[in-house]
């Protein structure tokens, strides 16, 4: 089986060596159960375990850098500062023969790389203060016209400089095969740098992040804090190249810190999230593409880091899809709840026959299924019994809910007359959206603030005082 950075049948023009396999073959062999424990431990040999390690490095960097991207709203910047690059590697390419050095040295293309970087980034800062154009148009501009000035400088080396030009178009979308040991160790020291100067400038940049407008006010350098973070994001932009393209690369800083936000509220701990989640998208990514010789490395890791997005969209336990459905649904079935209770109430029976129970279903909209899982819901929390034919019969504790729901129906309503000056006709929509979820402080304190302008709202019988809620 071939590993990463490996030459051998199934690698450039070696399918000779298959004995009779057709050219259009290009299926991979599923690797066997030892081979993926081989690999996953690093044992498949030493190019696939560097480039593992420098992906692995690199997704590490790319997550905790890409979090204040993410938080100083620079996504899209760090798209056009990706493409911004290329022409760097042209002309850097193109400089190095001239002086009569090797055009295809690592070092040489990264760093013509940078400079281009940052003066496509200090273009878009010069549009955005010296014009009247808007962020997302400055970035488009600088995105489209450095990348097509790098596609013209790459069509003029093949044209040109043939001989040694083969290979530069692989910064558009990666080829972390080809990549060596020593440009291994240095994009993993350039990631190790950035994830260090990260943690250094962590209560600096997050103070910039959450109010800029502050720290000017304090007198904190904002434009320079600004520089240095952008600083980082071409640092990890530019180690990326080789593995994952320039195209891609935006994703490794963007996807692991927005993954990371579902889990979390707290900044460190988001930083650390965001990095964990970047490293295991560069390790599984590098891994499967080296089981799987045929699947680009960088496309892989993107599709990793993708993936767990979505298990983070879907699954996180506060802000994730199924999370926010279920405190919806919760929400949804105790203010229907709330409104058959304090009908109830309103009619000083607990007994709500079944044409009740239809005329308050259409009146809300319930459907017969809602209607029926409300219902359900209510009998568990002990609010009501079950009735014969339709009908439901309310216990004390739901007659008790429902008058402190038609309680704090009142109070609310005459808060916002009193308060707002809204008229009375105007109010019920609004407090029947907030009267559910009115703590008992704010009660208290309701009652204290209309009290004072001699305004009394009936209390609750004796007897249902001491009721819990």
């Amino acid at each position: 089986m071939q590993r990463v950075g490996t030459q051998d049948a199934h690698s450039g023009g070696g399918q000779g060596g298959l004995g009779g396999a057709s050219l259009a073959d290009v299926t991979d062999d599923l690797p066997s159960i030892g081979q993926v424990v081989e690999t996953m431990a690093f044992r498949a040999g030493f190019n696939t375990n560097m480039v593992i390690a420098g992906t692995t490095l690199l997704g590490l960097a790319a997550g905790v850098i890409g979090v204040f991207a993410l938080l100083r709203k620079r996504s899209l910047m760090t798209d056009a500062l990706s493409h911004a690059t290329l022409p760097g590697i042209a002309l850097a390419f193109l400089a190095a023969g001239w002086l009569g050095f090797e055009g295809r040295t690592l070092p040489v293309l990264l760093l013509g790389a940078t400079v281009t970087g940052v003066i496509g980034v200090l273009c878009i800062q010069a549009i955005l203060r010296f014009s009247r154009l808007h962020e997302d148009a400055a970035i488009g501009i600088v995105l489209s016209v450095f990348f097509g000035a790098g596609i013209v400088g790459l069509s003029y080396i093949q044209a040109n400089a043939a001989a040694g030009s083969a290979g530069l178009n692989k910064f558009i979308y990666g080829q972390a095969a080809t990549m060596q040991p020593p440009d291994v160790m240095l994009m993993g020291a350039i990631a190790l740098a950035g994830i260090v100067a990260t943690l250094l400038f962590l209560k600096e940049f997050a103070l910039v992040c959450f109010n800029d407008a502050f720290a000017k006010v304090d007198g904190w350098p904002v434009g320079i804090i600004d520089l240095v973070m952008m600083g980082l994001v071409v640092i990890v932009t530019v180690a990326g190249l080789q593995a994952v393209g320039l195209i891609l690369v935006v994703a490794m800083l963007i996807i692991p810190a927005v993954a990371a936000r579902f889990w979390t509220e707290r900044l460190w701990l988001l930083v650390v999230i965001a990095g964990v989640i970047g490293g295991s998208s560069g390790y599984l990514g590098s891994v499967v593409s080296a089981l799987l010789p045929r699947k680009p490395a960088g496309a892989v890791i993107v599709l990793s880091s993708g993936a767990i997005f979505i298990i983070s969209l879907v699954a996180a336990p506060a802000r994730g899809v199924i999370a926010s459905t279920v405190r919806r649904l919760r929400l949804r079935f105790r203010i229907a709840g709330d409104h058959l209770l304090e009908r109830a109430h309103e009619l000083a029976s607990p007994a709500l026959d079944r044409s009740e129970v239809d005329r308050l279903s259409d009146v809300r909209g319930w459907s017969r299924p809602f209607r029926s899982l409300l219902l359900a819901s209510l009998r568990k929390r002990r609010l009501i019994e079950r009735g014969v034919r339709g009908a439901v019969t309310v216990s004390q504790a739901g007659l008790d809910r429902g008058a402190r729901v038609a309680r704090n129906h009142a109070l609310w309503e005459q808060y916002l007359v009193a308060y707002a000056d809204i008229a009375p006709s105007h109010v019920d929509w609004s407090v029947d959206q907030v009267e559910h979820v009115l703590s008992d402080q704010l009660v208290r304190d309701l009652e204290r603030q209309l009290a004072a302008r001699g305004i009394t709202i009936p209390g609750e019988r004796p007897e249902r005082q001491a009721a819990p809620a």
